[in-house]
């Protein structure tokens, strides 16, 4: 245990470094479009805001069935957020939100502290280093994973009233509830109700039944939100079969494809 504890430091460190590097190199992105210290503070702030948004999905999820009266006291920003979740459909809702957060915020990181130039030695190393941690983007996936994600549900799940009583993460659950009031994702509802009914199942809500002008305001969100997804479905897809992504080089437009819609990432 301890081997693998002092390895994987090691490696956390070390893609650290040599993704610092780059980028005060002005080869990411924003550094190159702006300023390496710019690129630099708004990748960190990004892993950090993710490591709470993370976080913050392991203790909401987990604290439901307890006894809101027995932390009322000693977490009370806990308290206030939980207040929230356990009504109606808030936790789905925020969840829903929270995951356009998580995309959004590794979609800025990218931009900050992933390579452009891969064949362009990093501190003198040789080039395996780069085809290693560049090319495949291990340095910036290594540094998502340790310290945006796994360190920070493993934390939330054994502290979770800890994790959210601070203002930090009632501010990221009003922002990820706002996300889902916004409608951007309300394309996503028509769907639920698809399966849901193909499985035989009905949606039970918590929420009261909408009223006519509450059924319309939602179901207009959910035509916007459908006008966006078919958008920017048509608009990658012909970034994809014209070659305008970050595919490797020599990989035909169609297995493209296949591997942007069926791991559901960017290619």
């Amino acid at each position: 245990m301890l081997f693998k504890d002092v390895y994987s430091t090691i490696l956390l460190i070390f893609c650290a470094v040599i993704v610092t590097a780059s980028v005060f190199d002005r080869n990411t992105k924003v550094a190159k479009d702006s300023h390496p210290v710019v690129a630099y503070i708004v990748l960190w702030l990004v892993l950090i805001w993710l490591s709470m948004v993370e976080g913050g999905q392991a203790s909401l999820v987990g604290l439901p069935p307890i006894d809101m009266g027995l932390y009322k006291d000693s977490h009370p920003t806990t308290h206030k957020i939980m207040g929230h979740v356990n009504k109606g459909d808030t936790l789905d809702r925020y969840l829903m939100g929270r995951q356009f957060m998580v995309l959004a915020l590794v979609f800025v990181e990218n931009l900050c502290g992933h390579t452009i130039a891969t064949d362009k030695p990093v501190l003198g190393m040789p080039l395996f280093v780069n085809n290693i941690f560049f090319d495949t983007g291990l340095g910036i996936f290594f540094m998502t994973a340790m310290i945006g994600k796994i360190s920070a549900q493993v934390n939330a799940s054994r502290c979770m009233l800890d994790y959210v009583n601070n203002i930090f993460a009632y501010f990221t659950f009003q922002v990820a509830r706002a996300i889902e009031f916004s409608g951007l994702l309300h394309c996503c509802y028509p769907v639920q109700m698809i399966f849901a009914h193909a499985s035989g199942q009905p949606l039970v809500s918590k929420d009261a039944p909408r009223t006519t002008s509450q059924s319309i305001f939602f179901w207009l969100r959910v035509l916007m939100s459908t006008a966006v997804l078919i958008f920017s479905f048509a608009v990658t897809l012909t970034a994809l079969v014209e070659g305008k992504t970050t595919m490797w080089e020599g990989v035909p437009a169609w297995l493209s494809i296949v591997c942007q819609y069926d791991r559901g990432g960017t290619c």
